[in-house]
């Protein structure tokens, strides 16, 4: 029969091969944090791209509507409503430069960069709703000059003229809509951490005013 000594050194080895590094506890307990914090990294870099290239076909569709309207000039301006208003230059430049902060926000998080690419993101959901505003009467627009296409002319080019314009603006219209839930994506993104760091200035000054005060 063992004696009760070696049964307590026994136990004493097992309990110590059994407890774990404080390190090690520690680095377990922040892995998923750093994990999380680089998967929004890496969306916030992948959301930017999509945006820089949303933004560069929307500008190459407006340069395809405008040497549309050079060949048809002796058509209804009507189809080409959303051109005149400068949609597909200033709202495709502002698309790519948000696109580019966003990347760079997601490449070296900054604060700095952080807030320049929510008041970016900010500006381009403003602008893409306003887009979608824009193409939407473009649409309704050429649906009633279709009409007037048999008093035209040209009825065949005309009617070419405006099914061309459908197609470039119902194009744009879907990269606007897919801009706009990007942008508010990345907003939201940029809330939720915000709100996080906020949680945790407010959290912290309790438990140090907690460690520092020693039992008697």
């Amino acid at each position: 029969m063992a004696s009760p000594k070696v049964e307590k050194a026994e136990l004493g080895t097992a309990s110590a091969g059994s407890r774990v590094d404080p390190e090690v506890e520690n680095n377990s307990v922040y892995q998923p944090i750093e994990r999380s914090q680089n998967y929004q990294r890496e969306e916030l870099q992948v959301l930017g791209a999509v945006q820089i290239l949303t933004g560069a076909v929307i500008l190459a569709l407006g340069v395809f509507l405008g040497s549309l309207q050079n060949a048809a000039h002796l058509f209804r301006h009507s189809f080409f409503f959303t051109f005149y208003t400068g949609y597909p230059l200033w709202g495709a430049v502002l698309f790519i430069s948000s696109g580019s902060v966003s990347v760079a926000a997601g490449r070296n998080p900054t604060r700095m960069l952080m807030q320049n690419s929510f008041g970016m993101n900010i500006s381009s959901a403003t602008i893409a709703l306003l887009g979608f505003i824009f193409l939407s009467i473009n649409l309704a627009v050429n649906s009633l000059s279709f009409k007037g296409c048999q008093s035209s002319p040209s009825p065949d080019l005309c009617i070419y003229t405006g099914v061309s314009s459908n197609g470039l603006v119902s194009l744009m219209l879907i990269l606007t809509l897919l801009e706009l839930c990007i942008t508010i994506s990345i907003s939201a993104m940029w809330c939720r951490a915000n709100c996080r760091i906020s949680r945790e200035e407010v959290s912290s000054p309790p438990d140090s005013v907690e460690s520092e005060v020693h039992p008697h």
